[in-house]
């Protein structure tokens, strides 16, 4: 990923194309000892590409992927009344303590 972000750095920097030494002179400014190998992976992959282009179809494959935590519509309404119920009871055992707290 650090690959991946020093090319788009550079990318983004006014290089179209840049080398593994342009790469390489970001990761050390930030203290990343660099693979040579997955290094020339990610200018390989990427060389030659116009870098919105490639943003552009990452960020149509991202909103594919499902979300964690989702509850499905069908059980909306029932999840609803649940914190509903839930609420009531948590405002009436709140009624206990009368206003003072532990360390007041």
């Amino acid at each position: 990923m650090h690959y991946v972000a020093s090319y788009l750095l550079a990318a983004l920097g006014c290089n179209s194309s840049p080398s593994a030494k342009d790469i390489k002179k970001i990761l050390d400014s930030v203290g990343i000892e660099e693979d040579d190998d997955l290094l020339n992976k990610v200018i390989s992959e990427l060389n030659g590409k116009n870098i919105e282009d490639v943003i552009a179809q990452g960020v149509g494959k991202l909103a594919s992927v499902p979300a964690g935590g989702a509850v499905a519509v069908s059980a909306a309404p029932a999840a609803a009344e649940e914190k509903k119920d839930e609420k009531k009871e948590e405002s009436e055992e709140s009624d206990d303590d009368m206003g003072f707290g532990l360390f007041d």
